[in-house]
């Protein structure tokens, strides 16, 4: 699966937080990291909001989104380079100083860029990728998602105008891959309707097994 890094340049504003937090949620759900985006959607909210309180309502601002080897990398530029963020000690009554700490106990690691026409704050998340184009869910999931890349390469190769850019490409993919499956055992002589039925038997032996490790 490519996962490319994107940009999203807004106004920051206290009504755009919600909006970049959908956003978020989209991108991440296409790239199968389903297990950061409540703690990358609070990130994105902590860091705009804090462009918002210590640069100013209506600061023109950009959210980049990438991978850094297996973590995600939320990134918040703004152009001040002078207000920068505080981890601050923030007491139980304080109404303000928690955006920061927030962020530092979410994510693994953050940290501020200073150029000179801006800043860059920024914060990782680890994820359970085994590589930055690779697949969560376990041994099998990365097996399928090899074969995909291997057959969508294969489609272009032949003209065809594909790409596992989305979930709902890769599915049709995947339908294609198990359907010239299915041709090549019949072409040998077994059973389809058999095949389908034990490999049915092997999804839901793992998917229990998934549950009872909960």
């Amino acid at each position: 699966m490519s996962r490319k890094p994107w940009d999203l340049a807004f106004t920051a504003e206290p009504e755009e937080v919600a909006a970049l937090r959908r956003i978020m949620r989209l991108h991440l759900d296409l790239w199968g990291l389903h297990e950061v985006i409540d703690a990358a959607q609070l990130c994105v909210s902590e860091l705009v909001s804090n462009v918002i309180t210590h640069v100013g309502p209506g600061t023109p601002t950009t959210l980049t989104v990438s991978m850094d080897g297996t973590h995600l990398r939320i990134e918040v530029h703004d152009p001040d380079p002078r207000a920068l963020p505080t981890l601050l000690d923030a007491g139980a009554d304080s109404e303000g100083g928690r955006g920061m700490a927030l962020v530092d106990a979410i994510a693994d690691r953050w940290g501020v860029q200073l150029h000179a026409d801006r800043k860059v704050t920024w914060c990782e998340l680890a994820t359970s990728l085994s590589s930055p184009n690779g697949h969560t869910g376990g041994v099998r999931v990365a097996r399928a998602g090899a074969m995909l890349g291997l057959y969508d390469a294969a489609q272009l190769n032949r003209g065809a105008e594909a790409s596992t850019s989305s979930v709902a490409v890769v599915e049709e993919t995947a339908i294609a891959v198990i359907a010239d499956l299915l041709h090549w055992l019949q072409a040998h002589g077994r059973d389809v309707n058999e095949a389908l039925d034990r490999a049915q038997m092997h999804l839901e032996a793992d998917t229990g097994a998934e549950g009872d490790s909960l």
